[in-house]
Formats: C-alpha cells, structure tokens, sequence
C-alpha cells in the first residue's frame, strides 16, 4: 500500500465513482486508476467498490470504513508537509482564497495590498464563485480560505469565522421617484421592480425576509450575481437596485443615486472558513488578521483546538458579539 494508491481512492469517491474523472484530477490515466485500485483492495483483502459490471456504484461498508482512515492518513501527510514548509521556508509559498464577486471586487483589494507588501515572496491565487463552489474547493483542498456571506450551512465541516457585518443601499436615477424620499419605507420599495442579486449570493436571504415578514411579494424582474451588472440594469430603468453598501462608493460618477437601505434589512455577516485539524501557515494566519484584525492568533488557536461543532459555533457568536467588529 503506498500513498498516492489512497489518493487515487479517495479522489474517486470525491468524483462520484467517476474514474476518468478522477484520473483526469490526478493527471494520469484511467487505466492507472483502476489498476492501483485493484492493487489497495487486493493487499487490504476487501471488496472496497460495488460495481456494476467494470462501473463503480458506491462504496461497500469496508470501503466506507477504509475511506475514514485514508482521509486521515493523507490529511495528517498534509499537514506534516505543510508544517515542515513553515519552518523551511516560513515566508514563501502559495495562499489560495475562494470567494465571491462583491468581495473579490469591493472587499478584498486593500487586505490583499496590505498583505502583499508584508508578504511579497508568497503567490496569491484568488478564484470566485458560488459559496457552494467555494466551500467545495476548501474542502478538496483547491483553497485554503472561502470567503462568503450566504448559505453558511455549507461550510459546516470547517471553521467558520465572522469577518464583518454589512448592509444594503437602494440604487436609483437621480429622476426616479425614490430619489427624492428618505427614508424609504419597505411598503413603497415593494411598489416598483427590484434588480438584486441571486438567492444564495451576498446576503440575499436578508431581503428576502424583510419582505416576507411584512407580507409583501416584490416583483424581482432581474437577479444578478455582480453588483456592476446590476448597476448597468438601473441605469437602463429596469427597476429599482438592492446591493450591498460597499458597492455603492462611486455612483455619484455612474448616474446613481445611492439610498439608505440598513433601516430595512438586517445586517449580514462576511465570514471566512479553513479546514479542520490542520495547521495554519504563518503568512495564512497574517491573512486572515489583515482581513478581519479581531482573529488575533489567541482566537485562531482557539478555532484550531475546537473539539467540536459547540464549540466551533460558541466562539462564533461570541466573535459576532463584539461591539466593535466592523
């Protein structure tokens, strides 16, 4: 048994049993794959695939159980290797982030300025996309950090810490009705068409309640997973923007008008994940203090020593309760 014969099966059971999948993530053939896999079952002395015909189906429950302790030996290998690198080469290396577009865009730049100029031997590879693509890519070890405001649920198997809380503003023309009101109430926001961003994306869901809660059904004619693409939308009189505060620095230069939104929806919370029971890079721990400075190195160690789901979740409640968390 070597490792690169756990690797080939526990990518396989990551591509669904797709062994040309697998083999094409692995940078090798297909014939390979299969061959290896033969070779762990045969020296372990259990069927580890059902199969129908030459097709893998699933997981037998000594595959289920092997797939356990293979996670952990190549995780534990990960970690000896990214430890030993620490020590060898503390300031160089590469940190990969996983995001989506209104962070990439409005977020980002200035912690990544800042950290380059502390850090400037090591690589960034920045990558966007839905927070469930992003917290896929953690999770396979495609990014070391994903950064996203929706659908948390989906990162329930990392540490998950709160960054920050933002809100919305409306964006209109400057001859728009609303232009001229302040404050907007949600009854008369809900009387004109909305463009806002797509379920799932930057907070949506805050939105989607407030309306709820008032028993109101706005008519939603574009959803949009970029704020600029929205902005573009107003400008043509399609309706009516909802977008995320942080966004709206220059639409005095664009034509826009940019109106209040916090006294409508609830703040949402930008928060960052990593994997479990790995160590930390020092240039990642860096990162993460220079994009939200309350994760302090007494916090992430906290993180890192969480035993548990518990306690994971006490420490983000009592990260969101400080008063002066941006």
């Amino acid at each position: 048994m070597n490792l690169r014969q756990l690797q080939f099966f526990r990518e396989v059971v990551r591509t669904g049993f797709n062994v040309t999948a697998a083999a094409e993530r692995l940078h090798t053939s297909q014939p390979g794959v299969s061959k290896q896999l033969r070779l762990l079952e045969e020296e372990l002395g259990v069927t580890l695939f059902a199969r129908d015909g030459r097709q893998l189906t699933h997981l037998t429950p000594a595959g289920e159980a092997v797939l356990e302790y293979a996670e952990r030996a190549l995780r534990e290998i990960d970690n000896l290797i990214r430890v030993a690198s620490d020590h060898r080469d503390p300031g160089q290396g590469t940190l990969t982030l996983a995001t989506t577009h209104t962070q990439a865009r409005y977020a980002l730049p200035a912690p990544i300025h800042r950290f380059r100029d502390r850090h400037p031997e090591v690589r960034l590879r920045l990558y966007q996309g839905t927070p469930q693509q992003i917290a896929g890519m953690v999770v396979r070890r495609e990014a070391d950090l994903a950064i996203a405001t929706e659908s948390l649920h989906l990162f329930e198997g990392l540490v998950l810490l709160p960054c920050y809380l933002w809100n919305r503003c409306l964006i209109v023309p400057p001859d728009h009705p609303l232009a001229q009101e302040s404050p907007v109430s949600l009854q008369r926001l809900a009387q004109f068409p909305l463009i806002t961003y797509v379920f799932g994306l930057t907070g949506q869901s805050r939105v989607n309640a407030a309306f709820s809660e008032q028993g109101l059904e706005p008519e939603v004619v574009l959803a949009a997973t970029d704020a600029e693409v929205i902005k573009t939308y107003v400008r043509e009189g399609l309706g009516v923007g909802i977008v995320a505060d942080m966004a709206t620095g220059s639409v005095d230069e664009e034509g826009l008008v940019a109106l209040a939104a916090d006294h409508l929806f609830d703040p949402s919370i930008t928060s960052i994940a990593f994997r479990r029971q790995e160590p930390l890079r020092g240039f990642t721990r860096d990162f993460l203090q220079e994009f939200a400075p309350h994760l302090t190195p007494e916090v992430l160690e906290r993180a890192e020593q969480a035993e548990g789901r518990e306690e994971l979740q006490a420490l983000f409640n009592e990260l969101v309760a400080i008063t002066d968390l941006p």
